[in-house]
């Protein structure tokens, strides 16, 4: 009598995490403060005045800023609306 071994093989399924993307304001010598503040609390409910403010204060002192980071689709989401504010945003990978 033979007894047959059928190997099975363990998959285990890892998952990556989603690429990440940071959201970057960038100065500019047309808008107010108070607008670029407002348009930052806006187009992004997570933000509080205070980071809106550090935000903004942190463009206009170097130039850029970083707004979030967060997953592409979002990433652009956010991007699209500080622009469609007049504000000068952009997005690159979070490496």
């Amino acid at each position: 009598m033979s007894v047959e071994t059928i190997e099975r093989r363990e998959t285990t399924t890892i998952r990556k995490p989603a690429p990440r993307y940071r959201v970057l304001l960038h100065n500019d010598d047309f808008n107010s403060m108070e607008h670029v503040v407002e348009s930052l609390i806006k187009v992004v409910p997570s933000l509080t005045m205070p980071q809106a403010v550090d935000i903004m204060m942190q463009a206009h002192s170097a130039g850029v800023a970083l707004v979030i980071t967060c997953a592409l689709e979002h990433a652009e989401f956010y991007c699209e609306g500080l622009q469609s504010q007049g504000l000068t945003s952009s997005i690159e990978p979070d490496e």
